[in-house]
């Protein structure tokens, strides 16, 4: 049978008070006054009719039955913190916290975060997709997907190879100049992607036509983005030519939203990789993501 319990102001007062020997302190622990502290304790005493300090002129002095309840709740409030704690923990363990870029978050991941919950009910995905590039130690994130050359710090999974090439809506190649050949890209809107980081060999359509060895052509023109989903956006509205890899217009591929109008495509200088902590690895919510992702990429590739 339960026993009827004071108001827990009243025993966090107590016990704080007991802990420190001063209502002064308790008081600055728990930032009320010292004299709400000496109020939530006049309030226990009344309701369990006995005396549980000695007032002194240099603090207080626990009684006999003042030290029985501050051991009783002593434990109470230990077992109680480590049942809090548990719960954190637990409600933590459940939440895989991705660092992913804008663009492959929004064209790629997001469509299939309903995939992931399906298949492992039991974790959730937070994305953060700022598009900065995070530290892994100090930031509050479990993996990242990254572009880049490599070296970053901790595990590092690249993601299969990727090409570039270019896509438009089927809609140009109906009613727009012909677009079958590498030189027709001169009669057409091509969509630009101004990168903030510069200093990463992105694809950009200077060194795409490069790489296919391309007739001569001015590059210069058409609308710039910063963010290369806002350049694809742009080019399944009709809007220009853009250049992209298979990742992130897989789905519109498949759609019909977009279609390859050429033959030609140059391998990505660096690759998509998954990164994460050593000691992360094997915690079970960043193994789930881990092989989901993996089969996800894998049907991918089967389809194309």
């Amino acid at each position: 049978m339960a026993h009827p319990l004071p108001p827990l102001k009243a025993l966090r007062a107590f016990e704080a008070a007991a802990r420190h020997g001063s209502f002064a302190l308790a008081a600055e622990e728990l930032c009320v006054t010292p004299a709400a502290v000496s109020h939530q304790v006049k309030h226990l005493e009344a309701y369990l009719e006995v005396r549980l300090f000695r007032r002194l002129p240099r603090g207080l002095e626990l009684t006999e039955p003042g030290e029985r309840l501050q051991a009783g709740v002593n434990g109470a409030f230990e077992r109680l913190g480590e049942a809090v704690s548990a719960v954190r923990t637990s409600a933590a363990g459940r939440v895989v916290t991705l660092s992913i870029a804008p663009s492959l978050a929004a064209r790629w991941l997001v469509p299939r975060v309903q995939r992931f919950r399906d298949r492992y009910p039991d974790y959730e995905l937070r994305i953060d997709a700022r598009g900065e590039v995070v530290d892994l130690r100090r930031d509050d994130v479990d993996v990242a997907l990254r572009y880049g050359p490599g070296g970053e710090e901790g595990r590092v999974e690249p993601l299969p190879a990727q090409s570039v090439f270019p896509v438009c809506n089927p809609v140009l190649l109906e009613y727009g100049p012909p677009l079958e050949i590498l030189r027709d890209l001169g009669r057409h809107t091509l969509l630009h992607v101004e990168w903030r980081h510069t200093s990463r060999q992105v694809p950009d359509w200077r060194s795409w036509l490069e790489a296919v060895d391309a007739p001569a052509m001015d590059t210069e023109g058409g609308p710039r983005f910063s963010h290369q989903a806002m350049a694809l956006d742009a080019a399944v509205a009709g809007q220009g030519v853009a250049l992209a890899s298979e990742l992130l217009v897989a789905d519109d591929l498949a759609a019909g939203r977009l279609v390859r109008p050429l033959a030609e495509s140059a391998p990505q200088a660096f690759h998509y990789a998954l990164i994460c902590l050593p000691e992360m690895a094997q915690i079970p919510r960043v193994r789930a993501f881990r092989d989901w992702l993996f089969d996800e990429l894998r049907q991918a590739i089967k389809a194309q």
